[in-house]
């Protein structure tokens, strides 16, 4: 099937055959090329995004003028080209181009977790992952005994490699053995008489589809991952392949439906695949001068993906001492403005499976954790867990959870996933919290607003026994946020969106009763200078997201409140 398509891409003869591929100088600029390549000066890696399925003519036309073709996507109208910076200027003059972006490196966004969202009760249910299949993406995975079945057999039913140079799939770096766990890990390694922890995954029999892109050093390109992508999409049905996570990202450099990393996520989510992603952890990151907020990463600023970020278990198996994690990457996402992250999951100090001889268990000796911890007066292999932070982690707590849904109703498609996950996630927060990072000598107050914790907090349980289906002419894309010249921030909806029909998924079901901020909204939170709204805005005052905002009728975070007072949390 690779191969038809193959073809099909690159070969099908159609009228534009007869064009030559450069344009002639009526054809005005376009702006078709990324802000980076437009004064392009040396030979590179691009990736070309077509408004048509490319044929021979194209591609002999760059080949012709010194390009050279590298690797085609079957799913995206797109490919990768090593070009001169002649032949790059002249791809905006192109009518068949879409749009053209530099191949950039992405990186991975990196006890208590699994009963704090409720997978522990589903587990209780029979809900375990079994027969559906999560692609990783990822640094590979390692065999580990807690990805195996009951009989010690691998759940691990694919591995691929697509590391320029590296065909191996076994995990050098960590992170993606990690990520596997716990998605799917059976905490094997820590059962047993007299254990006192237990670390298992949330869907602890699904099958795992290994699709390697990070280097040992946690390094890998965009164009790595369209291509793992690519391939999840194409093995789709023969591994059941149903969710698909990434707990990577890189910088926004365009709008999600110019970016080729969006429209391949996109491409998988049409085809059925519900797709996690990491928020990122740039939530500290004052340098747009904005306290964190607009820092999602791509590929979580794509409506259609559910984006993650992360909160702290608090080493307590109850969620109401929960908070966010400083780090967490917060919304509304750079250039287009989406409401992102779509929720949060546990993703600070997260114990899962260890990778052997990996970079992370090496450069981090005190995040693996000691026998001495968990097996209480059971007997242990040493060396099997380490304890990891970031949305990296929380990303598979919800795309565990996604599985745990697809095994109780397979014909859940990934919008009633997402908005089932949405819908049900816990709102009730403190106003605001303050974490101390004695490292660096340094406090951050976070407030509880929707581009912090997105609809809420995880739960499992509450998901698996919503019923509700979002139809199939509806969509549960992340609405966009707009600000008017009165300071009033509202989210905007189409009537092709299901939060926009205000029936079951309405946003005052999903965010709380209130979902329109303005001028009365509290303490000076965000400043939504020219880098998160743009040009000719109101002053960032009159948009906040503090102690005003209601979640809910029984949620409210005003001075009446018994969540009202900011809580001081000394670390992460």
């Amino acid at each position: 099937m690779a191969s038809n398509l193959f073809r099909s891409r690159w070969s099908r003869p159609t009228a534009i055959a007869a064009l030559t591929f450069f344009a002639s100088s009526a054809w005005a600029g376009t702006g078709k090329l990324a802000g980076s390549l437009q004064n392009a000066t040396t030979t590179q890696d691009v990736i070309i995004q077509f408004t048509t399925t490319a044929n021979n003519t194209i591609l002999n036309g760059i080949t012709k003028n010194g390009g050279k073709f590298k690797k085609n996507f079957n799913h995206v109208r797109s490919g990768v080209f090593n070009l001169p910076p002649g032949i790059i200027k002249q791809l905006s003059n192109n009518p068949y181009v879409k749009f053209v972006t530099p191949v950039r490196q992405i990186q991975g966004n990196l006890e208590f977790a699994e009963p704090t969202v409720g997978a522990n009760i589903a587990l209780q249910y029979g809900f375990d992952g079994t027969g559906v299949g999560v692609a990783v993406l990822d640094s590979g995975i390692s065999p580990h005994p807690d990805l195996t079945d009951a009989s010690g057999k691998s759940r691990i039913v694919y591995a691929q490699s697509f590391v320029d140079g590296d065909s191996s799939t076994n995990d050098a770096y960590g992170h993606g053995t990690h990520v596997a766990g716990i998605i799917g890990g059976n905490g094997r390694q820590s059962s047993g008489p007299g254990f006192q922890y237990t670390f298992r995954g949330i869907a602890p029999n699904a099958n795992l589809i290994n699709l390697r892109v990070l280097d040992a050093n946690g390094g890998g390109t965009d164009a790595a991952a369209i291509a793992a992508i690519d391939q999840a999409i194409a093995l789709k049905d023969q591994y059941n392949i149903r969710v698909l996570n990434l707990s990577l990202g890189r910088m926004i450099s365009e709008n999600y439906d110019q970016d080729p990393l969006c429209q391949a996520v996109e491409a998988a989510w049409k085809a059925g695949i519900a797709v996690v992603v990491a928020a990122g952890n740039d939530g500290r990151d004052n340098s747009m001068g904005t306290n964190g907020y607009s820092t999602i990463t791509s590929p979580g600023n794509d409506p259609f993906v559910i984006t993650v970020g992360a909160m702290k278990d608090m080493a307590t198996l109850g969620r109401g001492d929960d908070l966010i994690a400083s780090y967490s990457g917060k919304g509304p996402t750079l250039l287009d403005h989406f409401a992102k992250p779509d929720l949060v999951a546990p993703g600070n100090g997260i114990v899962s499976a260890l990778a052997p001889n990996s970079t992370l268990a090496s450069e981090n000796p005190a995040g693996v954790v000691p026998t001495s911890y968990y097996a209480g007066s059971g007997t242990a292999v040493p060396n099997q867990y380490m304890r990891l932070n970031g949305t990296s982690m929380a990303t598979p707590m919800v795309a565990g959870a996604a599985a745990l849904l697809i095994q109780k109703d397979p014909s859940v498609t990934p919008d009633t996933i997402k908005a089932r996950l949405m819908a049900t996630a816990t709102k009730n927060f403190p106003a605001s919290s303050v974490a101390c990072d004695s490292s660096i000598n340094q406090c951050f107050t976070d407030y509880y607003d929707l581009f912090t914790v997105g609809a809420g907090y995880l739960d499992v349980m509450g998901a698996l026994n919503d019923t509700e289906v979002v139809p199939s002419n509806l969509s549960a894309q992340s609405p966009q946020v707009t600000i008017d010249q009165s300071g009033t921030v509202s989210l905007v909806n189409s009537n092709q969106v299901v939060w926009g029909t205000q029936v079951v998924w309405g946003t005052q079901v999903v965010w709380g009763t209130q979902v329109v901020w303005g001028t009365s909204t509290g303490t000076n939170v965000v400043e939504p200078t020219q880098v998160v709204w743009g040009t000719g805005t109101v002053n960032g005052n009159q948009v906040v997201w503090g102690t005003q905002v209601v979640w809910g009728t029984q949620v409210v975070w005003g001075t009446n409140s018994p969540f009202a007072l900011s809580i001081a949390v000394k670390g992460e």
